[in-house]
C-alpha cells in the first residue's frame, strides 16, 4: 500500500460557535476556554477538537493533570480559583485568530503522514459536548454506561431526611468542630418541633455527615438540644470514616460518573468539596479530558452511595449512578481503553468518499501519533521545556515557563509574564496572579522560597505529574518525528530490523520472519535507557535527532532520578475496534444527532432522521486502547491538520 503524501489543504475541519450549551453554561462560559493538554496517565487522550475562535485556550502549563494529594495551601488556592470572576480578563487587542498564528502546526511536532489513499473531505466537529462522547472500557472489557440511578438498599444508611435536616449554619459549625478549627469542644443544636423521630434523624445526620463526632440529647431551660462532641480527641480524625462504616460492607463505593465539560481531576475536586473530604480518597483508571461528555468508573473510600446520590440534586453537568460496594479501589491504567461516539457535521464528502475513508479506518487504522494537545497551545511548546530539563539547562527551563510569549493566554498570565521580564522578581510577578495553582504560580512560589540560584528545588514544588509531563512531551515529539521517517523510508510493511513485542520484551524482525508479521505488529521506542532501537537506518535517525538537541541516546539517565527516562514501546499503527458509521441528513444544526446516557435515563426518544436534509453528518463509533488519540483517527478520515492554528484559520475564513 502506498503512503499518501501529506496535504494540509485537502480536508478542513471547521469549528462552529458553541450554540448547543445550556443557557446557564453559556452564561458561565469564560472568555478563556481551557484546552485539553491532559497527559493522560494510562487513559485514552479523550481529546475533543479545538474550540471556536471566540474561546482562548488557557496557559498550557496551567492545564496539566494535578497530583491527587494536595496540601492545605493548594486547597486554599483551589477555592481562590473557583471564586475567580471574569472581570479580570481584559479584551485582548488582537483577535484569537491572530494570536493563534503563533501556535504549533502538525508539521512542527512531526505529524506528516497518512496511511490511506482516499481523498480528504471537510466536516465540522461542533463545539457541542453532545457531538463528542467517551465511554470508558473497564479491565473486564465492559463499556461504562450510566443507566441506573438507584441506591443499594442498606439498613445502616440514615434516612433520606438526614441529608436535609441540618441548616447551613449547623453544618458549618459541625465541620469546624470536626476539623478542630475552633476552640469549642461541642456544638449544641436546638431541636425545633421536638419529637423523638426528629431527634433520631438529627443524631443520624451528624454521625453520618461528620464521622468522628458523637451526639447526646440535653435539656436546657426546658428546650431540647442535640449536643455534638469529639468521640476520642484528635486521634479520632485520623480515619474518621471508620467510626460509622458497617463492617459487612465493602470499603469502597464504586460508581459511574457522567460529566460534561470537566476533566477528571476538576470533577473530583468538585465532588470532594461538596462531600468535605480530600480528593485523594477517590481513585480511577484513567483521566478524561474536558471538552466532551465522558462516562467513567470512579471509586471512593467509605462514602455511602446515599451521600453520593444526593449530589445529583445539587450538581450541574454531573450525574452519578450504578453504585456498588467493593473491597478494592481502582488503579490507574487498569482500563482497556475508551469507546468514542463522534459526529462530524456538514460533511462535504460523497457517500463513496466516506465509505472509503471509514473502511480504511476499520481495516488499516491510523498512525498512532501523539495528538496536538500533547504539545501545548502557545509559542512555547511543552517539548522545549522537556528538552531543557533533560539537558540540565535549568535557567532555560525557568525562562521557557515564565517568559512572555505570543499566543492565546489569560490576561493575568500575560501581566505576570511582563512583570517577570521587567523585574525578575518572583514575589512581584506572583502578585499579578489571582490563581496561584497554575505551573507559573507554583514555580514563582518556589523561586521566592529557594532563591534564583536553586531553580531545581523551585521547580520541584510543581506536582510531579506536571513536571514529568514536560519530558514525556519531548519523548512524544521524538517519537512522532521518527515514525514519520520510518513510514517515509519503509512504507507500511514490516522490514528486517523493525521491532515487535513478545510479551513485554521487544525483539527484532529477522529477514526470514518478515512474512510472519504485519505493520500492526511493529512498535517504535520512546527514547530511554531501557529500550532498544530498530536495526536499520531509523536507529541512526534517533541518535542524530537527540545529538542535535545535545542529548546522548546512550545515556538517558538524569542526575535527578525523577527525570531519568527508561523509555517505552508504542505501536506504529492502531486499528480501532468496534468501528461503525452512518451518514445522516438533518436540517437544524442545533439538534443532537444521538442520545446520551442521560437522555436515555430521562426517556427521550432517539432522533429521527429524514431521508434528505440541508446538511449531512457522519456519525462514527470506534474503540481505542489507552494512550491513543481520537483526533488522530479523525485526522486520518478527513485528511486534515488538527492543530488549533490551522482550525482557527479555517474557522475564521468560514465565518466571514
Amino acid at each position: 500500500m502506498e503512503t499518501a503524501s501529506v496535504s494540509l489543504k485537502r480536508g478542513c475541519l471547521v469549528v462552529e460557535d458553541n450554540d448547543g450549551v445550556a443557557p446557564q453554561e453559556q452564561a458561565k462560559k469564560q472568555k478563556v476556554s481551557e484546552l485539553g493538554l491532559s497527559n493522560s496517565q494510562g487513559g485514552v487522550e479523550n481529546d475533543a477538537l479545538p474550540p471556536s475562535e471566540n474561546d482562548e485556550p488557557a496557559s498550557l502549563e496551567a492545564e496539566s493533570a494535578m497530583d491527587d494529594g494536595k496540601n492545605e495551601e493548594d486547597q486554599e488556592e483551589e477555592e481562590e480559583e473557583d471564586g475567580l470572576s471574569e472581570a479580570g480578563d481584559e479584551e485582548e487587542p488582537e483577535s484569537f485568530a491572530d494570536m493563534m498564528k503563533h501556535g504549533l502546526t502538525e508539521l512542527d511536532v512531526g505529524i506528516t503522514k497518512f496511511v490511506s489513499s482516499h481523498q480528504g473531505f471537510s466536516g465540522i466537529l461542533k463545539e457541542r459536548y453532545s457531538d463528542f462522547v467517551v465511554h470508558e472500557i473497564g479491565k473486564d472489557g465492559r463499556v461504562s454506561h450510566l443507566d441506573d440511578l438507584s441506591v443499594p438498599v442498606d439498613e445502616e444508611d440514615p434516612p433520606e431526611d438526614a441529608l436535609t435536616v441540618l441548616t447551613a449554619e449547623d453544618r458549618q459549625q459541625l465541620e469546624e468542630l470536626q476539623l478542630f478549627k475552633n476552640k469549642e469542644t461541642s456544638v449544641a443544636i436546638e431541636v425545633i418541633e421536638d419529637t423523638k423521630e426528629k431527634r433520631t434523624i438529627i443524631h443520624q445526620a451528624i454521625k453520618s455527615l461528620f464521622p468522628g463526632l458523637e451526639t447526646k440529647t440535653e435539656d436546657r431551660e426546658g428546650k431540647k438540644y442535640i449536643v455534638a462532641y469529639h468521640a476520642a480527641g484528635k486521634k479520632a480524625l485520623a480515619n474518621p470514616r471508620k467510626h460509622s462504616w458497617p463492617k459487612s460492607r465493602g470499603s469502597y463505593c464504586h460508581f459511574v460518573l457522567y460529566k460534561e465539560n470537566k476533566d477528571t481531576m476538576d470533577a473530583i475536586n468538585v465532588l470532594s468539596k461538596y462531600l468535605r473530604v480530600k480528593p485523594n480518597i477517590f481513585s480511577y483508571m484513567g483521566t478524561k479530558d474536558k471538552r466532551a461528555i465522558t462516562v467513567q468508573e470512579i471509586a471512593v473510600l467509605k462514602i455511602s452511595a446515599q451521600r453520593l446520590a444526593h449530589l445529583n440534586k445539587c450538581l450541574m453537568n454531573f450525574k452519578l449512578g450504578n453504585f456498588s460496594y467493593q473491597k478494592s479501589p481502582l488503579k490507574l491504567g487498569e482500563l482497556q481503553g475508551n469507546h468514542f461516539t463522534v459526529v462530524l457535521r456538514n460533511i462535504t464528502g460523497t457517500d463513496e468518499q466516506v465509505q472509503q475513508a471509514m473502511q480504511s479506518l476499520k481495516e488499516t487504522g491510523f498512525i498512532n501519533y501523539y495528538g496536538m494537545q500533547r504539545f501545548g497551545t502557545t509559542a512555547v511548546p511543552t517539548y522545549q521545556v522537556g528538552r531543557a530539563i533533560l539537558q540540565n539547562s535549568w535557567t532555560e527551563v525557568m525562562d521557557l515557563i515564565l517568559k512572555p510569549r505570543s499566543g492565546a493566554e489569560k490576561g493575568y498570565l500575560v501581566k505576570c509574564r511582563e512583570e517577570w521580564a521587567k523585574t525578575k522578581d518572583p514575589a512581584s510577578a506572583l502578585k499579578k496572579l489571582p490563581v496561584k495553582r497554575c505551573v507559573e504560580g507554583q514555580l514563582l512560589r518556589g523561586l521566592s522560597k529557594y532563591g534564583m540560584k536553586n531553580i531545581v528545588s523551585a521547580f520541584g514544588i510543581i506536582p510531579r505529574n506536571n513536571r514529568l509531563m514536560y519530558i514525556h512531551s519531548y519523548q512524544s515529539y521524538v517519537w512522532n518525528n521518527m515514525v514519520s521517517k520510518r513510514i517515509e523510508d519503509y512504507g507500511l510493511k514490516p522490514v528486517p530490523g523493525d521491532l515487535v513485542l513478545k510479551g513485554a520484551t521487544a525483539t527484532y524482525i529477522e529477514e526470514d520472519d518478515v512474512n510472519s508479521y504485519s505493520i500492526h505488529d511493529v512498535v517504535m521506542p520512546l527514547p530511554g535507557f531501557d529500550v532498544i532501537y530498530p536495526k536499520h537506518k531509523i536507529s541512526e535517525a534517533y541518535r542524530e535527532m537527540l545529538m542535535a538537541d545535545s542529548l546522548d541516546i546512550d545515556n538517558m539517565r538524569h542526575t535527578i532520578r525523577d527525570y531519568s527516562l527508561s523509555g517505552a514501546y508504542r505501536k506504529v499503527i492502531i486499528r480501532p475496534q468496534n468501528v461503525s458509521w452512518e451518514v445522516v441528513a438533518y436540517d437544524d444544526p442545533k439538534i443532537p444527532l444521538f442520545n446520551t446516557d442521560v437522555d436515555n435515563l430521562e426517556g427521550k426518544p432517539p432522533p429521527v432522521f429524514a431521508s434528505e436534509g440541508k446538511y449531512k453528518a457522519l456519525k462514527m463509533d470506534f474503540s481505542l486502547p489507552p494512550s491513543t488519540y481520537a483526533t488522530m483517527a479523525i485526522r486520518e478520515v478527513l485528511k486534515m491538520d488538527t492543530s488549533i492554528k490551522n482550525q482557527t484559520q479555517l474557522n475564521t475564513n468560514w465565518l466571514r
